[in-house]
């Protein structure tokens, strides 16, 4: 329930109050749709904070807007592997340059007098989830490698769908909890944006840009009377009331869309007794199933040994799939002598399936966010996202009547009465794996 409020409820409710709020805002304090910047108050301490500050801040969100945004393009970039070094790097940089910033901006706040006279509770708030938010950033970076590649499959998707109004929270669903708590914070920020300083970023001078040049001419006070006389205010009312229908309009297709929207998520669909039908028959069909997967766990629960293939059916270089006792995927190999190598198939990482072909190193590739795991140790390639070993598991040789030839636990000699010479004669024996033969994490 937790869960599905963070990835699915809190976007929403905190979209909602961001575009409520700051149009309220907006509405009824406009002059304080700004920074309140307070550099007249103090500028000496403000300097050192602010400026790498907004150089940290800025590198990072351009990263993320664009990774996020244009997805397909930066994963085209990202596979380039000078690129994808470079990317971490400055996100790194970025990250430790934004919170030496903003601790020095919270030291002149919580130290200077001027400075603490106009600070409110709300702006300490703030300072402190920013800073907590761009330490979980570092830490899932530092942690979990390679972000600005896997998190094109995962996090872009997953926003994408919150946006367009169809969330799919399966794209972020099993990643870690620090995962989790990097994107429920950022949506309380957003949320937070129409009572905090965050709301001067709808204020950027944009139209400086663009306008034409000025000319100031001095005038007297007649000149001035003149000027106002010549204008009339019935332009401006025009121009007004065109304005103020137009963002009616709009709002109102706008308010209409998201309420079907929200109405159709949290009440569900209308249907007719023939879909709920379908619905219902699904529904009974995914019971079923789940019925038997755990019927099935049940019953390979409650034997000794599980079958996983004859030993001459193994090959070296390609592994056969299988699954284990806790209905998890591994994979079985032969190796150069001829006897079983059984490893967990489940990337250490995120939990995806990893590859059955061996490379010419004799390691199998995690296709998500490649890791290579050397099949005799386990062990992922330096500098891969994933930091564990994959478990191997125990095997047992059988021949036809039952009887078991030969066997070993994971990190134990192989036991067994059997001539180690020809051991193509040992093809017709069944390969087992036992009940708690599995390596320990």
């Amino acid at each position: 329930m937790m869960q599905n409020f963070l990835l699915l409820g809190l976007p929403y409710l905190a979209l909602i109050v961001c575009v409520v709020g700051s149009i309220q805002r907006y509405r009824l304090r406009r002059f304080t749709y700004s920074a309140l910047s307070s550099q007249f108050l103090e500028d000496r301490q403000l300097a050192w904070g602010s400026i790498p500050w907004h150089v940290g801040i800025l590198t990072l969100l351009l990263g993320h807007v664009f990774a996020l945004g244009l997805p397909g393009l930066w994963a085209s970039l990202t596979a380039n592997t000078a690129f994808l070094y470079s990317v971490e790097v400055i996100g790194v940089a970025a990250s430790v340059l934004a919170i030496v910033g903003l601790v020095l901006l919270a030291v002149r706040r919580l130290t200077t007098g001027r400075v603490q006279a106009v600070t409110t509770v709300i702006d300490l708030a703030l300072l402190g989830l920013l800073l907590v938010q761009i330490v979980l950033g570092l830490t899932v970076a530092m942690q979990y490698p390679w972000g600005a590649s896997w998190s094109t499959g995962t996090v872009a998707p997953y926003l994408w769908s919150v946006l367009t109004l169809r969330p799919d929270p399966t794209f972020v669903v099993d990643m870690p909890a620090l995962m989790h708590a990097h994107l429920a914070l950022a949506w309380v920020m957003v949320g937070l944006v129409p009572f905090s300083r965050l709301v001067h970023v709808f204020s950027l001078p944009f139209q400086y840009l663009f306008r034409p040049p000025q000319v100031v001419v001095w005038a007297n006070a007649r000149r001035q009377m003149a000027a106002l006389r010549r204008h009339t205010t019935e332009p401006t009312r025009r121009y007004f009331l065109r304005g103020a229908a137009g963002l009616a309009a709009g709002g109102s297709l706008l308010a209409i869309g998201t309420a079907d929207k929200l109405g159709r998520f949290f009440l569900g669909p209308r249907v007719s007794e023939e879909q709920k039908a379908e619905l219902m028959e699904k529904r009974l069909l995914r019971l079923r199933q789940t019925t038997r997967e755990k019927e099935l766990e049940l019953e390979r629960n409650r034997q000794e040994y599980i079958r996983v293939a004859r030993l001459g059916e193994l090959d070296e270089q390609k592994g056969k799939y299988f699954i284990d006792y806790e209905m998890r995927p591994s994979l079985a190999f032969r190796d150069a002598s001829g006897l079983p190598i059984l490893i967990s198939a489940k990337c250490t990482h995120l939990g995806c399936t990893v590859g059955s072909q061996l490379d010419a190193a004799g390691r199998i590739l995690c296709p998500c966010h490649v890791s290579y795991f050397d099949i005799r140790t386990g062990q992922p390639n330096d500098g891969a996202p994933a930091k564990a070993p994959l478990p191997h598991l125990g095997w047992v040789l059988m021949d036809s009547a039952g009887q078991i030839v030969a066997s070993q636990r994971p990190g134990r000699p192989v036991q067994g009465d059997f001539d180690f010479e020809q051991l193509d004669q040992l093809d017709g024996l069944d390969v087992y794996i036992g009940k708690g033969m599995e390596e320990q994490a």
